[in-house]
């Protein structure tokens, strides 16, 4: 990690967890289907991968990105 003042902290906001964390439990999820054969779960485990997309581009644009006004910077 850097902690260079320029550093935008790539990831380190709210939109990027959470959208990080939908994308996990969809590629999990899909994973296990995917053994298990059953094909509409993995379907919907890829539509679940975006949706974390979609919804870490909402939660961006709402201010709760990296620089985001709904976020404050935390001093290490």
């Amino acid at each position: 990690m850097s902690n260079h003042i320029g550093d935008p902290g790539h990831g380190n906001s709210p939109a990027a967890w959470t959208a990080v964390v939908i994308m996990l439990v969809g590629f999990t999820v899909g994973t296990v289907a995917f053994f298990f054969d059953v094909p509409w779960v993995v379907w919907a485990s890829a539509g679940l991968v975006v949706v974390g997309l979609l919804v870490g581009w909402g939660m961006s644009k709402a201010g709760y990105g990296v620089g985001g006004a709904k976020t404050t910077a935390k001093e290490h």
